[in-house]
């Protein structure tokens, strides 16, 4: 089995916004110049605030600063490593400056325009802590701190682990497939730097089928968040919780799941037209990268 990379990239020029050209630039051999076009294009979803938005969440296109908008700056900003962006210090200080008294973050702020915003953005309590988003944001910010180590020290970082720390360590049932997912992202991304995240892992690790695959309650018929998803990098910690014969098996699925058009789709609702086409070219240039880092 394996992928036209060549199919790949003419779906991406095609469809895909300039943002995930970018990155699957970076995955497929772009180096340096690429990554710094990457973070280029990540400015024009920033505000003045220090926060991100514009759609950069593709569900949410609201053009107020938003957590969802900080996980995928976070994400694009781990990605780019080890070219770094000025606005960091910017957007971990917007991000200390939104956390709730308990370190957590809210799900979602208010949003004055919710033209073509998911209803569960729109819908969000902003006075709640959310351990699905703090987490996905958390998990993003320990990936950079694997290059810029002062990013540990900051203090928004530091109250937003402890926070989902202890909110992990109190799961006794099986989590919403989301909260399970940026559970364990977080805590494989935490555990180069804090011991306990690995006997957090253990903890969670009993609520990982043996194939990885975890139903998405609620989602859209047969939405299901796949080993993959929370566990892409060869040698990393949550690996250690799957069979290594499942890892394989989801390689296969991810690999065998270009389209004729050569982009891959997502199993979940999208809110909007142009959020449809976001998704796919964020989810082709996620296949191409885990794939590529998996050695396929």
């Amino acid at each position: 089995m394996s992928i036209d990379l060549t199919s790949a990239a003419s779906f991406m020029a095609a469809h895909a916004r300039v943002l995930d050209r970018r990155r699957f630039e970076a995955a497929t051999g772009g180096g340096d110049a690429a990554k710094r076009a990457l973070v280029a294009a990540l400015d024009g979803y920033r505000n003045a605030d220090g926060g991100y938005g514009w759609g950069l969440e593709p569900d949410l296109r609201a053009t107020e600063s938003q957590p969802g908008g900080a996980q995928h700056a976070l994400e694009v900003i781990a990605d780019a490593a080890p070219v770094a962006t000025p606005h960091l210090g910017g957007l971990l200080d917007w991000l200390d400056a939104a956390t709730l008294p308990d370190g957590g973050l809210p799900f979602a702020l208010p949003i004055a325009d919710i033209t073509a915003c998911a209803p569960f953005w729109a819908q969000a309590d902003p006075t709640e802590s959310s351990l699905q988003i703090t987490a996905a944001i958390a998990a993003r910010a320990h990936r950079v701190a694997r290059q810029d180590a002062t990013v540990l020290d900051h203090p928004w970082l530091q109250a937003a682990t402890r926070y989902c720390f202890d909110a992990i360590g109190r799961i006794d049932t099986a989590p919403f497939a989301y909260v399970l997912s940026f559970s364990l992202q977080l805590l494989d991304a935490a555990a180069d730097s804090q011991p306990e995240a690995r006997d957090l892992l253990a903890h969670l690790g009993r609520y990982v089928p043996g194939d990885g695959a975890v139903p998405v309650d609620g989602g859209s018929e047969g939405e299901t968040l796949h080993l993959l998803d929370y566990a892409p990098e060869p040698g990393r910690p949550v690996r250690e919780l799957l069979d290594p014969a499942a890892v394989a098996r989801d390689l296969d699925r991810l690999e065998g799941g270009q389209l004729a058009d050569g982009g891959w789709d997502v199993d979940y609702a999208s809110y909007s037209p142009a959020a449809a086409l976001d998704w796919r070219g964020y989810v082709t240039a996620n296949a191409v990268a885990v794939l590529r880092m998996n050695g396929r």
